[in-house]
């Protein structure tokens, strides 16, 4: 119980303080969520993965984390098709759905939990973090897939059920996530140095202001969300997510090899609640936007609990 205890208070809580304040703040201001959420979408996260992506190094291992990725969303895909035609969705509200499993909260949660659990014992020695470069190299690569299928994959599937292919093509293409990535690689790739430049700071100062940002951000979209712990198709896809992930996961690490670090990151990665992102989208492309902000909500609530439970179990399955 102390374990769990402490993991609660160490890991989970501070995450839940900074959406807590964003819930706090909006209800007295009033504060506007499409801002926000432009500021989200448009410079936090594609500074945040550029100065990653460019400073990780490269290898193997972060290319077979893409490629679980990859399987891992066909997987959640096959699983959202299924469960649409036992319950007869039409094509928005399958599309909801889908978003609602397939993209997890890798950017507002993932990021925040991974830095503070790798900053903390057990993983700290002799005052060190020897785990959290390997530990953030990891999740960024995992942020870096979320983000280029969600802001793909996930604009299309929302926008096809009232847009054309081409439409949701074009709205793909406003997303600077897709061309921070391209940049990222092609500097790489020629060895430009742009650290001595006046922007090397800029994106540093840019870099770490996300996940205060992002995690205000879902704080304000709660606060204005509506929500019935009832209803019977946000319940489905809460239960999906947040019981159902993890294990698809879990059976994904064995699958690929992973172990020690990388293998407790992707695992809890993989266990955080729907990405906030999913119901902006949703909001967006005005398709099924009361689902999806819904189920954001309940499953960051219930994520809470489930998280403390992944966190705990990634230590025992997965020893460093």
């Amino acid at each position: 119980m102390s374990i769990f205890l402490y993991i609660l208070g160490n890991n989970i809580l501070p995450v839940f303080i900074m959406v807590g304040l964003g819930f706090l703040l909006s209800k007295r201001f009033s504060l506007n969520l499409f801002t926000l959420s432009k500021f989200n979408f448009y410079l936090f996260i594609p500074c945040f993965i550029f100065f990653n992506l460019y400073t990780a190094s490269l290898s193997v291992t972060l290319l077979k984390i893409l490629f679980f990725g990859l399987a891992y969303m066909i997987a959640n895909d096959l699983l959202a098709r299924v469960i649409a035609k036992i319950r007869k969705y039409d094509i928005g509200m399958t599309s909801a759905f889908k978003n609602s499993i397939m993209f997890n909260n890798a950017g507002n949660i993932g990021i925040s939990l991974i830095t503070l659990i790798f900053s903390h014992a057990p993983y700290v020695i002799d005052g060190e973090t020897p785990y959290l470069n390997q530990a953030l190299t990891a999740q960024v690569i995992i942020l870096t897939f979320m983000n280029i299928t969600m802001n793909t994959i996930g604009f299309y599937n929302a926008g096809k059920a009232k847009k054309d292919w081409k439409e949701s093509v074009d709205q793909i293409l406003t997303m600077p996530s897709i061309y921070a990535i391209l940049l990222a690689i092609v500097l790489k790739y020629f060895m430009v140095d742009i650290t001595a430049t006046p922007l090397w700071p800029t994106l540093e100062y840019i870099k770490d202001g996300l996940v205060p940002m992002a995690l205000f951000t879902l704080g304000v979209q709660l606060s204005q969300t509506e929500f019935d712990f009832r209803n019977i198709d946000v319940n489905i896809a809460v239960f999906t997510r947040l019981i159902i992930g993890p294990l698809l996961a879990l059976a994904g690490i064995k699958l690929f090899g992973f172990s020690g670090v990388v293998a407790q990151t992707i695992f809890i990665s993989y266990s955080v609640p729907t990405a906030v992102n999913t119901a902006l989208i949703a909001i967006e492309c005005n398709n099924y936007e009361n689902f999806s902000s819904q189920q954001v909500m309940v499953s960051t609530i219930f994520g809470a609990i489930t998280l403390t439970s992944a966190i705990y179990m990634a230590g025992i399955l997965f020893p460093i």
